[in-house]
């Protein structure tokens, strides 16, 4: 199967631009509750969770990425390689500083950094660099699906209140949105095949949510709260209702799997304006917080 094969459907839409931005977050020792997800013991511990993921995988998706820099010839591919490299280094230092707060509230994110670092490592041994870039790339589209998710629905952007997270993960969730095709570029363009990325993406399928439902179980052995049945049960029961579990979000992160799927497919140019001008617009909320 030609390079030409494995990418059916070439697209020619202008893409967003992708560069990195300046910035800083500050988590001051009294601005965060115990559950700073709307008060809710299950949802704080799975945010808490993806956060102290979140800075090994970012390396680990630069690293998988910049392996294949040098063969990228197409100039505007090479930009926003440059751009993703960036925003994800700014990605990981991010979410370290607010990992940090959140370990001096008894979340194990040190740990859990820790054994996502031995994991990746293990995989990088194992796997070869094209499938590590599948794994980024799958991985990408998981981060994207649920990025989207948090900046079109009201209701998973109430949940984070007003606090610096709710900020952060706003900032976090606009630049995933505009890199989330450039991990999948990169494969296509050094031949990266349709059947590596959809069995790559059933595995992820797989054992993602299984890791992240396991580490957030393990996590809340550690809080006190969750030994209290009636709160633990409603928690529980509340997931049923989350924006993020929806059959629309299955269905996006399912479409993964279509031959021929390519991130763009669903568009989100609208949302990016929106967000862009509401966060870094002349009178954006996080115009204060560039450096």
């Amino acid at each position: 199967m030609t390079a030409s094969e494995n990418a059916p459907n070439d697209r020619h839409l202008a893409q967003p631009a992708v560069h990195p931005r300046r910035i800083r977050f500050n988590y001051p020792v009294a601005a965060l509750d115990r559950h700073f997800v709307a008060g809710d013991l299950v949802m704080s511990h799975l945010i808490a969770h993806l956060s102290a993921v979140f800075p090994e995988g970012e390396d680990f998706f630069v690293r998988s990425v910049r392996h294949y820099a040098d063969q990228i010839t197409d100039p505007e591919l090479k930009e926003r390689v440059k751009g993703f490299v960036g925003q994800e280094v700014s990605h990981g230092r991010e979410h370290r500083a607010l990992n940090e707060r959140l370990q001096q509230m008894s979340y194990p994110t040190r740990r859990i950094d820790r054994l996502v670092h031995r994991r990746l490592k293990a995989a990088e041994r194992r796997f070869s660099p094209l499938t590590c870039l599948a794994i980024t790339a799958a991985l990408e589209h998981f981060t994207a699906v649920f990025a989207e998710t948090l900046l079109s629905d009201e209701r998973a952007q109430a949940l984070l209140g007003t606090t610096e997270v709710r900020s952060m993960l706003l900032w976090h969730a606009i630049e995933e949105s505009e890199h989330r095709s450039v991990a999948f570029d990169v494969y296509r363009a050094v031949g990266g095949d349709e059947i590596r990325r959809i069995r790559t993406m059933r595995v992820i399928r797989f054992s993602f949510p299984i890791a992240v439902t396991v580490n957030s179980i393990l996590s809340m052995f550690t809080d006190r709260a969750a030994y209290n049945p009636v709160r633990l049960v409603r928690s529980f029961a509340a997931l049923r209702h989350s924006p993020f579990l929806t059959r629309a979000v299955f269905s996006r992160l399912g479409d993964y799997n279509r031959y021929g799927f390519h991130p763009d497919d669903h568009d989100n140019t609208a949302l990016l304006e929106h967000w862009t001008a509401a966060l870094f617009g002349e009178h954006g909320s996080l115009v204060d917080h560039l450096h």
